[in-house]
């Protein structure tokens, strides 16, 4: 594709977890709960107006699908503020210095006053209906291999409830992260290419990780913006893969330049939306079709001219009837049929028919149908004529969840400003100049330059550098590398391409940390352990961590039980290599079992003479299972055959 002539236009949001001690504005610790929780509470949200007295269209499309949540409460871990009973408490100014470093690593200008907003989000993650944020910096710039990027804003956020479970009518969520203080930093439209973005996405996760900033799972989010001319912002939720990022950018513009040609295509037609709604209960009453023979009632509508539009792919394994399925969903149901694709799901030829016949549908006509309770499947269709009659505008604004194959569903139309209004309970924080200064006089090392430091000062190829850095393996490095006198290669090497094919293997790492690193390299370093023995004691140490965890995981009814632990208790490095059997020989012990091997083999030394030493090598290796330097037994091998010879 030639992006430019499609005036494509992309932007990054970026949520990042900040590492502090408390939440943003409650003194309750920042780590997630997985104990069984000690009160739930129940509510419904509605939008509220901003202060021009209008509703966010986002809001508003919530609220309509009337959803009730469940939040999951602690007594000792979690508080009132969390729970919206208690007024906020005054800004964590750890958050705001954190916020500050990312800002001045970005080269952002920071404000000379905080004020914090609320946003409005009443899918339940936040049990008050709002999100709290607040701007700290604006007008930055970031530096990437093809160009620079310009950074419009930094704002300082609490993250959302954790999302735990939908059943009974209540979507469940845990109190445990809503609070937990985040930055969010967003990028002007102004990438162009889908390897730029992808490369904007990777930098920035970089310069966040040279900071105080939580790391897993789930601690850093994107979010990204894409446009093309004639067609519409639409913003890609939780971008998770970044080597994904082109091929998302080329589906989410492929499916809109389809919606573009339906339009067209729709307007040449002289196509119209019905919008009646008609019972349809009398054609199917003795069909074959489960889904509708079950249903209490099945309704139709008529969308004029739109025949094979509906079933027109507009992204792999999604047609344009996924997008009205989508908005159907929202109203609790499972999908839609369509004419398109009928005959099929045990719906027959003289049905369809007698279909288009009571409606007065033409052949040219598509049909749309939903089975479900009365009032659920009137409201499904609802929505259904509704995004019907916005592919007659081309591309609508949305907010799209990011799907695993790249791929993207409808989630809410794109909020508005209307979703902003001031947050009255805390009062303005002016950051002193004095605070800046200092903050910018010790700001952390950035990765390019961390990367060149240890190249001069370990003597290091780039590759292995870089790879220590992309790996966030760079700061154990440093740290086994100054407790120890070992190969910086062999250390370097091991963490950025060894760990990684332990964890192909579906070996748990995470336990793994610098002390048992050091502990393993010293074996090495007093000439205990081979190379070669390096990755089988690392192993083993890890499959231990994980059984001791699992042992303090005990879960009882789906919960942990305990929580305090220490699976780090009688992990000796050394222990292990001699379980093993991976501990080096003694020189005596390699001795005589070379001269062992030399005088099995004597007739092969004296007809080869000196060319025997490179089978010999074999033989020896093999026999001494690596519990022996290899230089070692070179040397002895030398020795004993020429004793042999002479």
């Amino acid at each position: 594709m030639d992006w430019d002539d499609l005036g494509l236009k992309m932007g990054l949001e970026i949520h990042q977890q900040l590492n502090t001690e408390t939440k943003l504005f409650c003194p309750c610790a920042t780590e997630l709960i997985d104990e069984r929780f000690d009160n739930e509470i129940k509510r419904g949200l509605r939008p509220t107006q901003s202060e021009l007295g209008q509703i966010d269209r986002a809001a508003f499309q919530e609220s309509m699908r009337k959803l009730k949540f469940n939040y999951e409460a602690y007594n000792h871990r979690t508080c009132l503020v969390e729970t919206d009973d208690e007024p906020p408490h005054d800004l964590n100014e750890e958050a705001l210095d954190l916020a500050i470093t990312i800002a001045s690593l970005l080269n952002m200008h920071i404000i000379d006053e905080v004020h914090t907003m609320r946003k409005q989000v009443i899918d339940g993650s936040n049990t008050g209906g709002f999100q709290r944020t607040s701007l700290v910096a604006t007008d930055g710039y970031l530096e990437t291999p093809q160009g620079k990027v310009a950074i419009e804003n930094l704002c300082l956020e609490e993250d959302a409830c954790r999302r735990i479970a939908t059943e009974n009518d209540f979507t469940h969520f845990r109190l445990d992260r809503l609070g937990i203080p985040l930055v969010e930093i967003t990028t002007d439209p102004s990438i162009h290419h889908p390897e730029q973005v992808k490369e904007v996405a990777y930098v920035l996760g970089q310069i966040l990780r040279s900071t105080n900033v939580k790391r897993g799972l789930g601690t850093i989010r994107q979010d990204l913006n894409i446009s093309i001319a004639k067609g519409s912002r639409v913003e890609l939720k939780g971008v998770q893969n970044l080597d994904l990022i082109p091929e998302m950018v080329e589906l989410e513009v492929q499916r809109q330049l389809n919606l573009l040609n339906i339009q067209e295509e729709l307007k040449s037609r002289d196509a119209r939306v019905l919008d009646d709604i008609h019972d349809l209960d009398e054609i199917f009453k003795n069909t074959s079709s489960k889904i509708l023979s079950t249903a209490q009632s099945i309704k139709g509508i008529v969308l004029k001219g739109f025949k094979g539009l509906v079933g027109l792919e507009i992204q792999k394994g999604r047609r344009f009837g996924t997008e009205l399925s989508s908005y159907a969903k929202k109203r609790e149901v499972s999908g839609i049929f369509h004419t398109d694709e009928l005959p099929a799901y045990g719906i027959s030829q003289e049905e369809t028919e007698s279909m288009r016949s009571y409606l007065n549908a033409d052949e040219d006509d598509t049909i749309v149908i939903v089975a479900h309770d009365e009032d659920i499947a009137i409201s499904a269709l609802e929505e259904v004529i509704r995004r019907a009659n916005m592919a007659f505008d081309g591309v609508p604004e949305e907010t799209r969840k990011a799907l695993e194959d790249g791929t993207s569903e409808f989630m809410r139309p794109l909020p508005t400003a209307n979703r902003m209004y001031l947050e009255t309970d805390i009062p303005l924080f002016k950051i002193d100049k004095n605070k800046i200064i200092n903050i910018r006089n010790n700001l952390p090392e950035l990765p390019e330059e961390k990367k060149n430091r240890i190249i001069d000062e370990y003597s290091l190829s780039e590759d292995l550098a870089k790879q220590l850095v992309k790996k966030l393996h760079a700061d154990e490095f440093e740290i086994i590398m100054k407790e120890i006198d070992v190969d910086s290669t062999l250390v370097a090497s091991f963490l950025a391409y060894n760990l990684r094919e332990i964890k192909r293997e579906g070996i748990v790492i995470k336990h793994i940390n610098p002390k048992d690193l050091i502990a393993t390299f010293k074996l090495l370093s007093a000439e205990k352990i081979s190379k070669d023995a390096i990755t089988d004691i690392i192993k083993e140490i890890a499959i231990n961590k994980e059984a001791i965890e699992q042992q303090f995981n005990e879960k009882e009814n789906g919960f942990i039980k305990y929580v305090d632990k220490d699976i780090d208790n009688n992990i000796d490095p050394e222990q292990i290599a001699k379980s093993l059997d991976l501990l080096l020989l003694g020189e005596n012990d390699v001795e005589n079992i070379i001269i062992e091997i030399v005088n099995n083999n004597s007739s092969m030394i004296k007809e080869r003479e000196m060319g025997a030493i490179g089978p010999l090598m074999g033989i020896s290796m093999k026999k001494l299972k690596g519990k022996a330097d290899g230089k070692l037994v070179n040397k002895i091998l030398k020795e004993e055959i020429k004793k042999l010879l002479n």
